[in-house]
């Protein structure tokens, strides 16, 4: 069985926010986010809520599968 990985889920986050050319700031706000937890979950310092993981996921036109690495595109 596979391994639920937060750093992935970071990197991922990360990658899809600098290609799109935003701050976290930015995509906090945007969001309705805080700066605090874009920072942590990029860093794996904490998890997203699943609520959270679906923002994200539409926000940049992925699939939450994407984000949680359970799937590679």
């Amino acid at each position: 069985m596979m391994k639920f990985d937060r750093f992935l889920f970071g990197e991922r986050l990360r990658q899809l926010r600098t290609e799109k050319g935003i701050g976290q700031d930015k995509l906090a706000k945007t969001l309705g986010l805080s700066n605090a937890s874009i920072s942590y979950w990029e860093t794996g310092k904490q998890l997203p809520s699943i609520e959270a993981v679906f923002k994200l996921a539409l926000y940049f036109n992925v699939s939450a599968d994407y984000l949680l690495g359970i799937k590679d595109y």
